[in-house]
């Protein structure tokens, strides 16, 4: 008998019928959220008699703040429910809810209602998330998880990048249709589910909603955990401004005609008989596009390198992609910042749930994996508010005069720099906080606590700023509640868990 070590391998199993139906799910579910946030920030600031809401950059900031960190929180919830109640139960909530969010947005013409219409939507997402990845999870085995994951993140970037071309026809003939069209592409799959999809084996006696709360307060109370998620966020920082200040950008100080002229002409001497006109829905298609077409060359040069070393590259990668911004308005330019981002992003992000492994505590890293996502969090709600602020104060007031390009300059060397100062804090916090002992978790707990202050204290701040004008501004005070919440609670969490 062979041993171990010289048995031939298992070979590839095939995948059940549930396994493609959840990926079809997939990309239909991203063809509608990336379809729709392609252009949201456009719509949301163009003006009234354009067809769009005629909101500030920072209103809208804080809206997408919000609703980008809910897609990110409520995947907590929903895994519970859906272990407690069944996957396929709560495909039919999560999709009724997107379909509804989506469509209910689209119609809706002042800004609070479309924020609830969006929260809808998020919610439905955040119902979702866990449902597709657990039916993935439990569809694949040892021979064929890697490969089966390897289709699931392909759809997510091909529905990403699909669906904004639709957008661009779409937009052209009413905003409705964009916030319509990702109603259809959801509520669709409202048959698959009643009528195709089935519970893959195991579901229904995971976690209950106790248990999932009390590994969150366990996970949240981690000093050294959440440092290194706050570190890593930097990164994403600027990820999220790909939803907004980036649109915004190419929007007021890009000239997009070479680029329109180019595409235009390569089509028909092709014999395509399509004019192409370059906008802000086409940035994820670049994003996603770079994607698909290098992902598995870029995995399979780094796939034997060390975590840390892999993931800074990425971020230096990253960094580039902005300082491309910061050189030039040209839009060629453009594109290349934006390409060369999404190489850093596909470079440092698969990595980092290797990195995440090797910072939990040996006997807990499966609980720790649950919430590796937190980054997302911290990343949406500072990107948006911190880049549409910026964007607000800095960019809108020199739109089409002689200090557009250094301003411009500035604003993006600003991200660059905030994601070189992020790659320099992973790496020191993996050579002083990277071991967990009682010395580590005692030094990350007092910087914690500095970082939860200071959020707290930024959160009094607004509040003051908010009310001491002669008209109180509403969206300032919200705010200033929810860093009130993250800093105070961090501090409470901090207080329990004091090593």
């Amino acid at each position: 008998m062979p041993s171990a070590s010289t048995a031939p391998a298992r070979p590839r199993s095939g995948f059940p019928a549930t396994f493609w139906v959840a990926n079809v799910m997939e990309l239909f579910e991203r063809a509608a959220y990336y379809g729709m946030n392609s252009v949201l920030a456009i719509y949301l600031t163009s003006s009234v008699a354009s067809g769009g809401l005629g909101e500030s950059v920072e209103a809208v900031g804080f809206l997408q703040g919000i609703i980008y960190a809910a897609t990110y929180v409520l995947p907590i919830l929903g895994g519970a429910l859906a272990d407690r109640y069944g996957y396929r139960r709560m495909l039919m909530v999560a999709f009724s809810f997107l379909a509804c969010g989506y469509f209910v947005a689209g119609y809706m013409s002042t800004y609070a209602l479309v924020f609830l219409a969006l929260a809808v939507m998020a919610t439905g997402a955040g119902l979702f998330k866990p449902i597709i990845s657990g039916t993935i999870a439990r569809t694949t085995d040892e021979t064929n998880s890697a490969f089966g994951f390897g289709i699931y993140y392909w759809m997510i970037n091909l529905g990403a990048f699909l669906s904004p071309l639709v957008v661009s026809w779409l937009r052209g003939w009413s905003w409705r249709y964009v916030f319509a069209a990702s109603a259809l592409y959801t509520g669709l799959m409202l048959l698959p589910t009643i009528f195709v999809y089935r519970d893959p084996p195991g579901t229904g006696s995971g976690k209950t909603l106790k248990d999932t709360l009390m590994g969150a307060a366990e996970v949240l109370g981690d000093s050294r955990f959440m440092l290194m998620i706050v570190v890593y966020s930097g990164f994403w920082i600027l990820y999220f401004q790909n939803f907004g200040t980036v649109l915004y950008y190419l929007r007021d100080f890009v000239d997009r005609e070479p680029v329109s002229l180019a595409l235009t002409s390569a089509f028909q001497a092709v014999g395509l008989p399509w004019t192409f006109t370059f906008d802000a829905e086409h940035v994820t298609v670049i994003n996603a596009g770079t994607i698909i077409l290098l992902q598995v060359l870029v995995s399979r040069i780094v796939k034997n390198r060390p975590a840390l070393g892999t993931m800074v590259t990425g971020m230096a990668i990253g960094a580039l992609g902005f300082v491309c911004l910061a050189a030039s308005v040209n839009a060629w330019v453009f594109v290349l910042g934006i390409a060369v981002f999404s190489i850093g992003e596909m470079t440092a992000h698969p990595k980092y749930y290797s990195f995440v492994g090797l910072v939990a505590p040996a006997d807990r890293k499966a609980v720790y994996m649950g919430y590796a996502f937190l980054y997302g969090v911290f990343g949406s709600l500072l990107g948006a508010n911190i880049g549409s602020f910026l964007y607000g104060k800095y960019m809108t007031p020199v739109i089409g005069t002689p200090a557009a390009s250094e301003h411009a300059r500035l604003f993006w060397l600003g991200f660059a720099v905030l994601d070189v100062v992020a790659a320099i804090g992973l790496i020191v916090f993996a050579k002083r906080l990277g071991q967990d002992t009682p010395a580590t978790r005692r030094s990350a707990w007092i910087i914690m606590f500095f970082v939860y202050a200071t959020v707290a204290l930024l959160g009094v701040y607004f509040l003051f700023d908010a009310f001491s004008g002669e008209t109180p501004q509403y969206k300032t005070a919200v705010q200033a509640l929810i860093f009130l919440a993250l800093g105070s609670g961090g501090l409470a969490i901090n207080a329990k868990r004091r090593p």
